[in-house]
């Protein structure tokens, strides 16, 4: 579920003025300021203020903070949990709570049901009878035509066998920038790509004096990752016999 206008509903607790915005300057009084009435986007505070507001709707419904996570909040009786809510995803055992707390939450806010989860910051998700399968497709196409390797020709290893890289002898990469910017990007794809976990962590190592021999090696690896990128990762979900609701744990990680 989403928040329309989430910031908005935040409460200043605290005197704030801002200068006139560009089109709404008074051909009057051009020198005077605005008082801020609601948080707004741009300011600093504003997602303090809209966690201290949905915190206090939540806790008034029955619902704990937990000391581990300020945005996780659990609801449960005689040790059992009825409910998970963090900040944009819910979660329970119990459907009827579940379906009552998006109730009482669409009462107080703005809200919209954007449904089964299918993008998150980059990571795709497509759900089946099993679990759901996780893979950042998408970002490795755009992370490849950014670089000018989309029509690269693919290979079947992320690093060449025995390979030996050195931080000091060769010559300096050209565009050491261009380097620490390839190895960002393929660390977070590492995130579903476990595969190439080792290969990256081992290049992250020389971003400060990448060699050009470096660069070629993280080339590499983005031509591994053409040749695969129909890889996903399998979260199961298992079914006990006779248990309609499936057991909180995942088994990672099967490609296919």
């Amino acid at each position: 579920m989403d928040v329309k206008n989430a910031f908005l509903y935040g409460e200043l607790n605290r005197e704030i003025y801002v200068n006139q915005p560009m089109g709404f300057l008074s051909p009057d009084h051009p020198e005077y300021v605005c008082k801020l009435e609601k948080t707004l986007y741009w300011l600093k505070q504003a997602p303090r203020a809209w966690d201290g507001k949905i915190a206090e709707f939540l806790t008034h419904g029955g619902y704990l903070m937990t000391s581990a996570n300020s945005s996780l909040f659990i609801k449960a009786k005689e040790r059992k949990v009825l409910c998970l809510y963090v900040v944009y995803v819910d979660d329970g055992d119990y459907e009827e709570e579940v379906l009552q707390t998006k109730e009482n939450l669409s009462v107080r806010f703005q809200m919209k049901e954007l449904g089964h989860l299918k993008h998150f910051l980059d990571l795709e998700v497509d759900h089946c009878e099993t679990g759901m399968f996780l893979h950042q497709q998408k970002y490795s196409r755009d992370l490849l035509k950014k670089f000018g390797l989309l029509k690269c020709k693919s290979i079947s290893t992320p690093v060449e066998p025995h390979t030996k890289m050195c931080a000091h002898e060769g010559q300096d990469s050209e565009d050491a920038t261009m380097y620490r910017k390839l190895v960002g990007s393929l660390i977070y794809l590492t995130l579903t790509r476990p595969d190439i976990s080792f290969a990256v962590g081992v290049m992250s190592c020389y971003m400060q004096n990448s060699k050009k021999s470096h660069l070629e090696v993280v080339r590499r690896i983005l031509r591994y990752m053409k040749g695969t990128l129909n890889l996903e990762i399998h979260l199961f979900i298992k079914v006990k016999r006779g248990q309609n609701t499936p057991e909180k744990k995942r088994e990672w990680a099967v490609y296919r």
